[in-house]
């Protein structure tokens, strides 16, 4: 099958491919970080090390995973140029939850690239994430939008 050219990347059916895409983020202390990560919704799936002060953690969340690494050295986040995130099909509700648990969560706001809702906050070590509100009519307003990209040959039909 001849391999189809996007934006200047080669593609064939028999390419090798990297799947299983994990950001791996340093932090001060990894049971803290499993302790907020788990109020959005992550699921501790691994950990190495001692349990009470652990060298990595390993979390899984619906489509997705993160994983922890001991700093070896303090650090500033914020010059770590990363970004999560996240999407859950009722934001107040969400919010509402990780204020009852001690989160200093901001105001839902309303920008144009996510008119349904969102929000942005830190976690412990300071790395940004953003949480969308994505409710079913979110979803398939995308999945038709990339059926039609599919159409218009903007991106492969995958068949």
């Amino acid at each position: 099958m001849a391999g189809t050219e996007y934006a200047g990347v080669q593609s064939t059916a028999m390419v090798p491919k990297a799947g299983y895409f994990t950001p791996l983020l340093h932090v001060m202390d990894v049971r803290r970080s499993i302790r907020f990560y788990q109020l959005l919704g992550f699921e501790l799936i691994d950990l190495e090390g001692d349990p009470a002060c652990p060298g990595w953690a390993r979390m899984h969340c619906e489509g997705g995973a993160v994983m922890f690494l001991l700093a070896e050295e303090p650090f500033d986040p914020t010059k770590h140029a990363l970004l999560t995130a996240m999407y859950t099909p009722d934001l107040p509700a969400f919010r509402e939850h990780l204020l009852a648990n001690g989160i200093d969560v901001p105001p839902i706001t309303y920008p144009g690239y996510m008119p349904s809702g969102s929000l942005s906050l830190r976690d412990p070590d300071g790395y940004i994430i953003d949480i969308h509100h994505w409710s079913d009519a979110e979803h398939g307003a995308w999945l038709k939008n990339v059926e039609q990209k599919k159409q218009a040959g903007v991106l492969p039909s995958g068949g």
